[in-house]
C-alpha cells in the first residue's frame, strides 16, 4: 500500500513537471509566432477590415 501511495506521488512529481515544460513550450512558441512581422501584418489587415464591417452593420 505505502508502495502505491509512493509510486503515485512520484509520478504525478514526474507528470506536473513535463507538463509544465511542455506549457513554457507551448507559450514560447505562441509569443515567436505572435510577434512575427507577417502575423503582426495580417492581424492589423483583419482589425481593418473587422472594423468596416462594423461600421458598416451600425449604419441602420
Amino acid at each position: 500500500m505505502i508502495g502505491l501511495v509512493v509510486g503515485g506521488m512520484i509520478g504525478h512529481v514526474l507528470g506536473a513537471r513535463a507538463g509544465r515544460e511542455r506549457y513554457e513550450q507551448l507559450v514560447r512558441r505562441y509569443e515567436q509566432l505572435a510577434d512575427h512581422p507577417a502575423v503582426q501584418g495580417m492581424a492589423g489587415v483583419v482589425r481593418a477590415k473587422l472594423g468596416h464591417l462594423v461600421g458598416r452593420s451600425g449604419r441602420g
